[in-house]
């Protein structure tokens, strides 16, 4: 990517990442959801405002890196929810004086990036070749968290922001088609805006994932210091904000360039369609599907895929799916395929959504246990308290539980379609059930227990 015009380098290095991305969301926005995709607020009343406006107003009052904003140092962590997993963490530090002048620093186990921008002139230095997008995705969310925002403003429909409320929110949920026809997908788009002040709170594409959470004054701003994206089920990356301070004085050793980075040198991501993708295939041989214990044996899945500069592939992410128990099977293979270097004003990591159509069969199916069975299994089990005057005494539901291999219940699922007020007291008392474990050819396994239960 050549050097851009002075003082839009970040935005548009941004709008570089999406353009097949925005142009689906506008397609969508038209052809699939037509004008009735409009932003809806979860409680009735409230004033409404354009679609642009209401992104105009989430970035005046949280976006840091703004023309004529506050010069501000920040330092962010950044880790996997849950247990330690070290290739997901990374740490971030931000010299920010304004869109022409700042310095930024990255560093994770595997790759790290000292970034320097100064008038128009880039200095770039790198440890590692390639950056992840999942490290990409949450540093973009720190400083631009709607890399898109150009995009969404050119958008028709209006937003209901509620006057008297801070805990409800409008969402924009749109889908769209990924793949070539006939193996096609759908990808949804969710943009949503929390509150009586409209702040941002979610944004998802295929290419950018993001959650926005715990906003704290800083000077004229308010700013999010906690931001969440979730690339796999199971997996959940967040950057914390530990240090935001305002520059009083700026130090201009720090923005010092010691040597500029030629345009075509810098590292940089670009995102294109999946035929653009399937031109470069080296080694990209069709996916074995392995059988299945449950769900669809055919149907199509999508992975969102991110190359290194030599076409590696280096990070395979699921998305829809018709039968989610394939997604890691096809991740796994899809990360031992090479495409040719993707040439954009010099050698560019390469992201696209790829989607397959897969057939495949059902061998060793889950065990759905009946009542009588599972109870016997158990080895505590709680009835549900149902509210007086919610259903007549005698009436029968049933749910069925997901037992782990431990025996403990993961979710609980309404496949008789019980009344709300039914299910959710039953999922209640379901969820403090624990069980022995359920041997499957001499094997702790897990199973499904359909549990009738009977109110009093």
């Amino acid at each position: 990517m050549p050097l851009l015009q002075k003082g839009h380098w970040f935005s548009s290095y941004m709008l570089q990442r999406f353009p097949s991305a925005l142009r689906l969301i506008l397609s969508a926005a038209i052809l699939l959801l037509a004008v009735s995709t409009c932003l809806r607020a979860q409680e009735e009343g409230g004033k409404q405002v354009t679609i642009s406006d209401a992104v105009e107003n989430a970035l005046r009052q949280s976006k840091l890196t703004v023309a004529g904003g506050t010069p501000f140092h920040l330092k962010a962590q950044i880790a996997a929810q849950g247990k330690p997993r070290p290739e997901f963490v990374a740490d971030v530090e931000e010299y920010w004086i304004s869109p022409e002048k700042w310095r930024r620093t990255v560093k994770s186990r595997d790759f790290s990036q000292i970034l320097v921008l100064n008038g128009d002139k880039v200095s770039e230095t790198l440890t590692g070749d390639y950056y992840p997008f999942w490290l990409h995705d949450l540093v973009t969310a720190l400083v631009d968290p709607l890399p898109m925002a150009a995009q969404l403003q050119r958008m028709r429909g209006v937003v209901e922001i509620p006057e008297d409320s801070t805990k409800s929110n409008s969402c924009l949920n749109m889908v769209s088609k990924a793949g070539i026809a006939p193996v096609q997908n759908t990808v949804t788009y969710l943009f949503c805006f929390g509150g009586k002040l409209g702040l941002l709170q979610a944004a998802v594409t295929p290419g950018y994932r993001a959650q926005f959470d715990n906003y704290l004054p800083f000077k004229e701003r308010l700013v999010p210091r906690t931001i969440t994206a979730e690339f796999a089920p199971g997996l959940t990356i967040a950057a914390k904000i530990t240090e935001l301070s305002e520059i009083a004085t700026p130090d201009e050793t720090q923005f010092a360039l010691d040597q500029v980075t030629p345009g075509a040198e810098q590292i940089k991501s670009s995102q294109v369609g999946e035929d653009s993708a399937r031109v470069l295939a080296l080694n990209t041989p069709a996916i074995a599907w392995p059988s299945v214990r449950e769900g669809k044996t055919s149907g199509v899945l999508s992975l969102y895929i991110a190359t290194d500069r030599s076409g590696q592939v280096r990070e395979a992410w699921p998305m829809s799916s018709d039968n989610p128990e394939l997604s890691e099977a096809a991740r796994r293979q899809v990360l031992r395929w090479r495409y040719k270097p993707y040439q954009n004003a010099g050698v560019s990591q390469m992201e696209a959504v790829l989607t397959f159509a897969f057939n495949t069969r059902i061998e060793n199916p889950i065990a759905v246990l009946a009542d009588a069975q599972a109870r016997k299994l158990a080895l505590r089990a709680v009835e549900p308290t149902v509210a007086p005057g919610t259903a007549s005494a005698g009436t029968k539901f049933t749910l069925r539980a997901s037992v782990d291999e431990g025996g403990r219940v993961r979710s609980v699922q309404n496949p008789d379609n019980a009344p709300a007020t039914l299910y959710a007291a039953g999922a209640a008392a379901l969820k403090q059930w624990q069980f022995r474990p359920y041997l499957n050819q001499g094997k702790s396994d897990r199973f499904y227990a359909d549990i009738l239960f009977v109110v009093h």
